[in-house]
């Protein structure tokens, strides 16, 4: 077996296979083992002394004994060494604790007595190692028994669960470093109270100049009113972050400085000053902007109603 597997082969990866193990086994975050666990790395580099240190003692050891055989050991002893893999004692030796198997010179020890046709049947034993697996099948079932249906450690849909929280985990983490994909035709209005917070720390580092603090506007125009220059609405108001305001004059663009996901937050908190009517506000410009895919409510067809109804009756009176 030294013979097939040298010791510069063996001892590192015998080292390679308790290290990926330690990795597998002990859960250390991010980071490997041995460097969130500097005791794991002693451990390996322990081991690794160990093993280096019987190799070199037993390889001494098998030169000494080798120029202590005689002539004819050594001859015997070389023989042995240069057989194929297969006809080595080694193989031999594990392939009848494995199988069992009969030579055909022994077939007559198990033959049956029926025979039918001149046909006769052995009567082999199972091979060791199908037993053997039969037998760990059953302890596992034992196992699985005890811990899941007498102990009910834990069922499908927890696991379910557990395995749907890693997985969230995993894709905020992602999120972080994910390319951003939002714009024009993704964006939403947000109306959490942790986005809008968002919105205004980023709009107070970068909008306050141009739009005052209340968005009553200076250079830029006020935000509070009803009109808007390039269109109102979360998709108007994000795509003019995005893109600029009107060519030659007007705001820049934000986007090579600020990501779309947080834009997206600006814009929202803009659209939640609407309506805040702050003092000294800039007088109104551009067009009042009404959203035009905004459903109808019934108030507004009952008003119709009433004013039609008045108009007739006024006219009648007339």
């Amino acid at each position: 077996m030294k013979k097939l597997i040298p010791s510069y082969v063996r001892v590192p990866l015998i080292f390679a296979l308790v290290m990926g193990a330690m990795e597998y086994f002990i859960d250390s975050g991010d980071k490997p083992a041995f460097i969130e666990y500097p005791m794991v790395a002693l451990f390996l580099g322990v081991f690794l002394f160990l093993l280096v240190a019987i190799e070199i003692v037993v390889s001494a050891v098998d030169k000494v004994t080798y120029h202590m055989l005689s002539e004819e050991q050594k001859k015997q002893l070389e023989e042995a060494q240069s057989l194929p893999f297969t006809e080595s004692a080694f193989y031999q030796s594990l392939s009848k604790k494995l199988t069992r198997s009969k030579e055909i010179e022994e077939e007559h020890d198990i033959l049956l007595d029926h025979d039918y046709d001149g046909i006769k049947e052995l009567d082999n034993v199972l091979p060791p190692w199908w037993v053997n697996l039969f037998y760990l099948t059953i302890i596992f079932a034992i196992i699985y028994l005890v811990r899941f249906h007498i102990y009910n450690d834990y069922d499908q849909a927890s696991e379910f669960e557990t395995e749907m929280a890693i997985a969230k985990a995993e894709v905020e983490k992602y999120k972080l470093t994910a390319p951003d994909l939002m714009d024009k035709d993704k964006v939403t209005l947000l109306t959490d109270a942790t986005a809008l917070a968002e919105g205004k720390k980023l709009y107070e580092t970068n909008c306050v100049a141009c739009h005052k603090p209340d968005g009553g506007g200076s250079i830029g125009p006020n935000l509070t009113d009803e009109h808007w220059i390039l269109g109102g609405g979360i998709k108007n108001v994000f795509n003019t972050l995005m893109e600029g305001g009107r060519e030659g004059k007007g705001m820049v663009s934000w986007k090579a400085t600020i990501k779309p996901s947080d834009l997206q937050k600006v814009a929202s908190y803009v659209l939640s000053l609407q309506g805040t009517n702050p003092p000294d506000a800039k007088p109104a410009e551009g067009d009042i902007w009404v959203d035009e895919n905004a459903p109808k409510t019934e108030t507004s067809k009952d008003s119709t109603v009433t004013d039609s109804t008045k108009t007739v009756a006024e006219v009648a009176i007339k």
